[in-house]
């Protein structure tokens, strides 16, 4: 399949209603409104693809976009690449959701999300807390630095309150998921969240919204998930 056989396939299953939510979460024009399981049967036939997916993430059509995260080769992909990537996700659920979970499967992961973490770059922080959430859900604990994401904890507990909207909500998801899927610090990361508190996060258009780690976490913890491994980063 070329590109623009995937884009009529995508244009026909678009959904207004879908289109609408999307764009009520920050998508913006061009887009279908396609629901994301709905793309599983096209990723099928193409199955790994990086040229096509840097053709379809190229369009800066959101649905495209999405798509090419599922068929994209992350090991083939360089960090400029993924910096590249990156520029073009111009909100949370191409950054978090499409750059950072295709980064979660390249060798390369943790040194680009580092990078990104300390860029000061609201959607790269965001990218790169998000990134090592889906690392942390997937892979073995001894494949990570307990010193290293023990002092990372010690940054989100420093400043989360105080990091723009969207960091926010990844830094609070990455210490959800050192509690959940991370055994080694566990109980550092729920004292973490302890301190942390309740986190207000402000909503472009809505109502603000309140992250509560600490709840959410105990809430796992009752049933009994503590030490989830996810067996696939990209559906």
């Amino acid at each position: 399949m070329d590109a623009e056989m995937v884009m009529q396939e995508l244009k026909a299953l678009g959904k207004e209603r879908t289109k609408k939510m999307y764009m009520s979460n920050g998508a913006q024009e061009p887009l279908f409104g396609v629901a994301t399981g709905a793309m599983k049967p096209i990723a099928k036939k193409i199955k790994i693809d990086q040229s096509l997916a840097e053709e379809l993430y190229a369009t800066g059509n959101y649905d495209a976009m999405y798509f090419a995260g599922v068929i994209a080769d992350p090991k083939a992909m360089t960090a400029e690449d993924f910096d590249r990537w990156m520029d073009s996700a111009y909100f949370y659920m191409l950054s978090d959701y499409v750059v950072a979970v295709t980064l979660a499967e390249a060798p390369i992961a943790q040194e680009v999300a580092d990078a990104w973490i300390a860029s000061g770059e609201e959607l790269k922080m965001s990218a790169g807390w998000s990134c090592y959430c889906w690392l942390l859900g997937n892979r073995k604990d001894n494949e990570f630095s307990e010193s290293k994401l023990a002092n990372m904890l010690e940054v989100v507990k420093t400043t989360i309150h105080n990091a723009p909207e969207r960091t926010k909500s990844a830094m609070n998801n990455f210490l959800y998921t050192v509690a959940i899927s991370y055994v080694p610090l566990h109980d550092l990361a729920v004292e973490t969240a302890q301190a942390i508190g309740p986190v207000e996060m402000k909503r472009d258009n809505k109502k603000s919204t309140t992250l509560h780690a600490y709840e959410n976490i105990q809430k796992e913890v009752e049933r009994g998930r503590v030490g989830f491994k996810r067996k696939y980063v990209r559906c």
